[in-house]
């Protein structure tokens, strides 16, 4: 029978052991391995397994001998071969496996006629009947528990490694979201710093700049201040030794001034009374053409009207001879006098500054333009008003300067500053009462001022004639027309610098200040416009006049006279507007439109624009309602 040779491969190693058998174990070597691997399984398990040992195996002859443990060779023939297949078959129906046990992935027969000759058979049924039923089904149930244990080590190694993967994944992509959020972070902050420090830079570099210039600016005014100072040292030592020079100059150019005023005013008066004489003969003559004529018709006038046309007659005369004379010259008396009483204390107080300048060493300049530099600075504001006013009583109280002076520098500033363009009335205004208030000698000296820049403000009107004045520039002069290098201002020009002069008087009258008096108040505004009407003829200079005053005046005039102050209106509007009228001439027709619109709009029911001073936080533009919306009332054309 041919012998085949057996050959069994199994896995290397599971778990720490060797599962493939050696092809040149010997039968004691196998028994051997298996003891191991028993011990193993028991050691591991905490269930005693069924059929478990405690005594290695010996396999023993036929006879009771030991057998050897050198590798055997099994040799089965074709027949054996296949009852052992029937066996085996009976064998695993019944749950059992017998001689094939050694199962392995893989396995092979190889048939070798060199090996049969040296190595030792045993037929399989032999070795069955000495291995047992028993060891095999033990072996089976083994190998099969390695199986199962082996696969689910697989699977849980499979599982865990793609838990671990997936895992490993998730992890790295949250670790590179992270490190892409943190690049983000570190990108903005890094821009944010940039920023940061760039704005950080800019702001230092402005304030060092704005410091840098702060030194230089004050640097150059410290220069500036030095060289002022040295210059004005350098003057002052210049003056001393001119000064009485030029005080004596000074004093003879205002003695020559005051003598050309006092020929002025000379040949004013010898022109009036040449006038009233020209007028007076005149009025004789015609009164004795006229009773030579009428001498004849006496006995009959007396017989038909007896003493009282005789009276008539006379009255009309007298009435004649006083408008003839008052032709040239247009005011009231009472205005003259006041006029006349101001300009003396002006005049007094200008004899007395030269008189100290003279017999002082000291410059006063600087006094003058400080009090013209506050001046210039008044604005529509309540604490500016305030503060500029307290200034100016403190130059007022220096014991370095004296105060007639100082009263004089003021009068004549407040009036020049007039015609600025940023000029503010009412606010100057208030300056006027609050430092007159204090210093009421100073308000007659104002008053003077403001006559004689505009003889609007007394009020008197001085007519053209040609007997009296060479020429009409010498009449522009007397008005008040300015000269510039032997040229007499434009009409425009001087109507607008009037306009300026009246509405500061305008608003001086008004003007109401809490804790104050003003000495020239409402009062003196309504015998203003009562002289005004009365004595003044309407024509473009006292239109003008009478516009500015009203602008400024008229809602105070109103709220405290009323019914007395709608008379006056009524007046303007029947007199004064007819008599422009009636003049039909061109350049008079725009302000005679405008008086025509204040009277018509009512616009003296609206407080005008600047007279409520601003605080700091607030304006006040909301002007107060009247009450009064009644008609005109038609009254008499005289008013006193």
């Amino acid at each position: 029978m041919e012998a085949v040779k057996l050959e069994i491969r199994c896995p290397q190693m599971v778990n720490g052991i060797g599962l493939e058998p050696d092809p040149d174990w010997s039968f004691k070597s196998l028994l051997l391995e298996l003891d191991s691997l028993e011990k193993k399984l028991n050691l591991s398990s905490s269930v005693s397994l069924p059929f478990a040992k405690t005594k290695s195996r010996e396999i023993y002859g036929e006879k009771g001998t030991k057998r050897s443990s050198n590798a055997f060779v099994m040799r089965v023939s074709d027949e054996e071969f296949e009852d052992s297949e029937g066996e085996n078959e009976k064998v695993r129906d019944r749950g059992l496996v017998k001689a094939a046990r050694f199962n392995c992935n893989e396995f092979y027969f190889s048939s070798s006629d060199d090996d049969s000759d040296d190595q030792p058979c045993l037929d399989v049924q032999t070795l069955m009947n000495e291995v047992g039923l028993v060891e095999s089904a033990l072996y089976e149930l083994t190998h099969e528990h390695q199986l199962g244990v082996k696969e689910e080590i697989r699977n849980t190694i499979s599982a865990l490694e793609t838990d671990l993967m997936n895992e490993s994944e998730k992890s790295s992509s949250a670790h590179t979201k992270v490190e892409k959020y943190r690049e983000a972070r570190r990108e903005v902050e890094r821009k944010f710093d940039v920023q940061y420090q760039r704005r950080v830079a800019e702001g230092l570099d402005n304030h060092l700049t704005a410091v840098q210039r702060d030194h230089e600016l004050k640097s150059q005014i410290e220069e500036r201040k030095i060289r002022s100072d040295a210059a004005h040292e350098e003057a002052k030592r210049r003056e001393k030794a001119l000064q009485e020079e030029r005080l004596r100059q000074e004093k003879a150019k205002a003695e020559a001034e005051l003598q050309a005023k006092l020929k002025a005013e000379e040949a004013n008066r010898a022109a009036l009374e040449a006038e009233r004489i020209a007028a007076k003969e005149a009025a004789e003559k015609e009164a004795a053409k006229s009773s030579k004529a009428n001498t004849s018709e006496v006995p009959q006038t007396e017989a038909s009207g007896g003493p009282n046309a005789t009276s008539s007659r006379v009255e009309n005369d007298k009435t004649n001879k006083s408008e003839l004379a008052g032709n040239m010259l247009r005011a009231a008396e009472s205005a003259l006098k006041l006029e006349r009483e101001r300009l003396q204390k002006l005049k007094e107080l200008e004899e007395i500054n030269q008189s100290l300048r003279s017999s002082s060493n000291q410059n006063f300049d600087s006094t003058g333009r400080l009090i013209g530099r506050l001046i210039r600075q008044i604005s529509g504001n309540k604490d500016k008003v305030s503060t500029q006013a307290s200034e100016l009583v403190k130059i007022f109280n220096n014991p370095h300067c004296p105060q007639t002076i100082s009263i004089a520098y003021f009068a004549q500033k407040v009036v020049s500053n007039c015609e600025s363009p940023s000029h503010s009335a009412f606010a100057c205004a208030h300056v006027i009462v609050l430092v007159t208030s204090q210093f009421p000698q100073a308000m007659d000296l104002v008053l003077a001022e403001i006559h004689r820049a505009c003889i609007y403000t007394v009020p008197k009107h001085i007519s053209y004639t040609k007997s009296a004045f060479e020429s009409k520039e010498a009449y522009w002069k007397v008005i008040g027309y300015k000269e510039d290098d032997g040229k007499i201002e434009s009409t425009t020009d001087y109507l607008v610098r009037l306009e300026s002069y009246m509405k500061l008087y305008g608003a001086l009258v008004q003007t109401e200040v809490a804790g104050c008096q003003n000495v020239h108040g409402l009062k003196e505004g309504w015998a203003w416009l009562a002289r005004f009407l009365n004595a003044l003829p309407a024509n473009m200079y006292t239109a003008v006049a009478l516009y500015a005053f009203l602008q400024m005046a008229g809602f105070a005039l109103f709220r405290k006279y009323r019914s007395q102050f709608m008379k006056m209106l009524n007046f303007i509007s029947e007199n004064f507007l007819n008599a422009l009228r009636s003049q039909d001439d061109p350049d008079l027709r725009p302000i005679t439109s405008k008086i025509q619109c204040y009277l018509e709009d009512k616009l003296f029911l609206q407080e005008p624009e600047g007279r409520t001073l601003h605080s700091s936080l607030l304006s006040n533009n909301m002007a107060p309602e009247s009450d009064y919306h009644g008609p005109y009332h038609q009254q008499s054309r005289h008013f006193y």
